[in-house]
């Protein structure tokens, strides 16, 4: 049905109008493991049980399947693009490619801001494991006092954020070695798990058909607590585009980072979906109130379940899992700041564009990421409900930048212009006459789920006291001015100094831009225009 096309590899970074400054290094494993990585099951799964299992009971592991459907239609709508044109930072780039400039430096802005919220909210997770693990990580005071979660959690991400920072800024080569060690790890874990769960099963399927009573003072029944407990999976799988992101480091990137994609997040469904169905059918007692709080969720399940030695040694992959999958959205972050810098789209895109010569990776771009990312842990740190004000945020932002993507792409689908007439970037990957109906329900899932994801509901936004209107609106609130601001920021600043730095340029014959004066801008130090040559009916990026 969807098969590969055949391909050579065409690796080297002329073809897409730039020099190659980045370390290729990465293999087919590394490039899968960091997709994987990045979606992280034993971190999304065991961060967020909790929060779903307390919306609708045992039956939202439905939303799970769900999600993974919709998710999958967006997958393999980027391996299409992924195929073509595997290069840092590839939302921003494939909407370069696919849309105006305002709209793709727009997607690019906004995948590198939830990024950045995505990296706090990851390390997070530390909160939610490691003090279960020992009680000695519970360094702020007891987890009893009404701060205690909050301040500790901030304490441990802020630290985690360090270390990612220190190994990213070192270089690809030992950030990718200690993910595709920590994936194997975590993939290993899963499977045990999975049988270890799958071994103490108390009860039959039947329990995920029970609604138990949830959704009964919701104005829309269980399928309104429903759609609030289905964040919890869509929480989860994201982030698969980060195979393609690291794509001018990966060998033979066009055949490997579409496969990448779409084994990352089919992996991730199957492992995840079958940690929630055993974990369900094995808990101890599903009226527990401790699954359903987040100093409890499947971590405590787990420890009930497989006890002392067992139990704590899970809990060990687990941290193991949120250490790479912070290494792994803080390596995307920094590869969004260096492309969207060596454009100049970005304010000091000379110093942030740096690669250092021995690394040849991105140090100034991964310090800055890594301070920028404890920043939203400062600012609500007396907020007990941090973490799902964050996740829920820096995910709608994500959604956002994808449909910034599929939507640009099903139009030139439906223009019969995708691909591109006068693109002669050869495909790695075709969906053939399968990427018309892929493409329009990638768009449909993207515009439902964003609406429910950004929908300002209390519990939520505003989960715990006080109870004001301005924080059960502060997502929105603040997507909308991130959105609106960042595009004031481009049309009034950026876009007129738009184009590729003349360092990361590649050889001016090699890829002119028809008729223009400036064919020979980057042998003169001067900028390029930050697009390939549009093809007959396109716009190009510094369009608008």
């Amino acid at each position: 049905m969807l098969e590969p096309s055949k391909s050579t590899d065409s690796s080297g970074m002329d073809e897409f109008g730039y020099a190659q400054t980045l370390d290729r290094s990465i293999g087919k494993f590394a490039s899968f493991a960091a997709g994987v990585s990045y979606i992280s099951i034993l971190t999304g799964v065991f961060q967020l049980f909790y929060f779903g299992f307390s919306m609708a009971g045992p039956a939202y592991a439905w939303s799970w399947p769900i999600v993974f459907v919709g998710q999958l239609m967006v997958a393999l709508c980027f391996a299409e693009l992924a195929g073509r044109y595997p290069v840092a930072g590839s939302v921003y780039n494939w909407a370069k490619r696919l849309t105006s400039g305002t709209f793709s430096w727009l997607a690019g802005w906004l995948l590198l801001i939830s990024s950045i919220m995505a990296l706090g909210a990851v390390a997070l997770a530390l909160q939610i494991t490691l003090p279960q693990l020992w009680s000695g990580f519970q360094i702020i005071g007891d987890g009893t006092g009404t701060y205690d979660f909050a301040l500790n959690g901030v304490l441990l991400a802020s630290i985690m954020i360090g270390i990612s920072t220190l190994i990213n800024a070192f270089g690809v080569k030992l950030m990718t070695r200690i993910n595709s060690i920590g994936v194997f790890v975590e993939l290993i874990a899963a499977v045990l798990l999975i049988l270890a769960l799958g071994w103490h099963v108390v009860r039959g399927p039947e329990v995920l058909f029970d609604t138990a009573g949830y959704g009964a003072e919701n104005p829309l029944g269980f399928f309104g607590v429903f759609l609030i407990g289905a964040m919890a999976s869509g929480y989860v799988m994201y982030g698969f585009d980060t195979a393609s992101s690291l794509g001018e480091e990966t060998k033979d990137p066009k055949k490997t980072a579409p496969k990448a994609i779409i084994r990352a997040v089919t992996a991730s469904f199957l492992l995840g979906g079958l940690i929630l169905l055993f974990g369900l059918l094995a808990a101890p007692d599903l009226s527990d109130p401790k699954l359903g709080s987040a100093d409890g969720g499947l971590q405590y399940l787990v420890l009930s379940v497989l006890g002392g030695p067992f139990g704590k040694a899970f809990l060990v992959c687990i941290v193991v899992a949120v250490v790479v999958c912070t290494l792994a959205v803080h390596a995307a972050a920094i590869r969004m700041m260096f492309a969207m810098a060596r454009d100049n789209n970005l304010p000091f895109s000379s110093q942030l564009s740096k690669v250092d010569p021995v690394r040849k990776t991105p140090t100034v771009a991964a310090i800055v990421i890594g301070v920028l990312a404890v920043i939203p842990l400062l600012v609500n740190v007396m907020q007990p409900a941090i973490f799902t004000i964050l996740s829920s945020i820096s995910i709608v932002l994500i959604y956002l930048s994808y449909l910034l993507v599929t939507v640009p792409l099903l139009r030139k689908r439906l223009q019969r212009k995708w691909p591109a007439s006068g693109d002669s970037s050869e495909a790695g990957f075709s969906m053939g006459k399968w990427g018309l109906p892929v493409n329009i329900l990638a768009v449909l899932w993207g515009g439902a789920m964003t609406l429910n994801l950004i929908w300002p509901r209390p519990e939520i936004y505003n989960s715990v006291p006080p109870f004001e209107w301005y924080l059960q609106w502060g997502g929105v609130l603040f997507v909308v001015a991130v959105t609106v601001g960042g595009t004031l920021l481009y049309r009034l600043k950026i876009r007129r100094h738009t184009g590729v730095l003349a360092e990361h340029a590649a050889a001016a014959t090699a890829h002119p831009a028809p008729g223009s004066a400036r064919k020979d801008a980057s042998a003169a130090g001067q900028l390029v225009p930050a697009s390939v040559p549009a093809a007959a009916g396109e716009t190009s990026v510094d369009a608008l």
